[in-house]
């Protein structure tokens, strides 16, 4: 997922990929656990996007208080 394609999201989608993502995470770590996977980059791809769409929610928080601090 790209940060052009996060952006174009609205709060309710972005929380929606947030959580399936982070489900995702959980999921792909307990199947590694239990025998190995094909595509253990699988993992870094998610966290990777976790990442991304956390750091977007927290510039649009950021983005909110300071156009209410104006």
């Amino acid at each position: 997922m790209k940060s052009s394609e996060i952006r174009e999201l609205t709060e309710k989608d972005l929380e929606e990929r947030l959580e399936n993502e982070e489900t995702m995470l959980v999921r792909l770590r307990m199947n590694h656990a239990v025998s190995p996977l094909d595509n253990p980059q699988k993992i870094v791809e998610t966290r990777r996007n976790i990442a991304r769409l956390k750091t977007e929610k927290r510039a649009r928080q950021s983005n909110l208080q300071s156009e209410s601090d104006k």
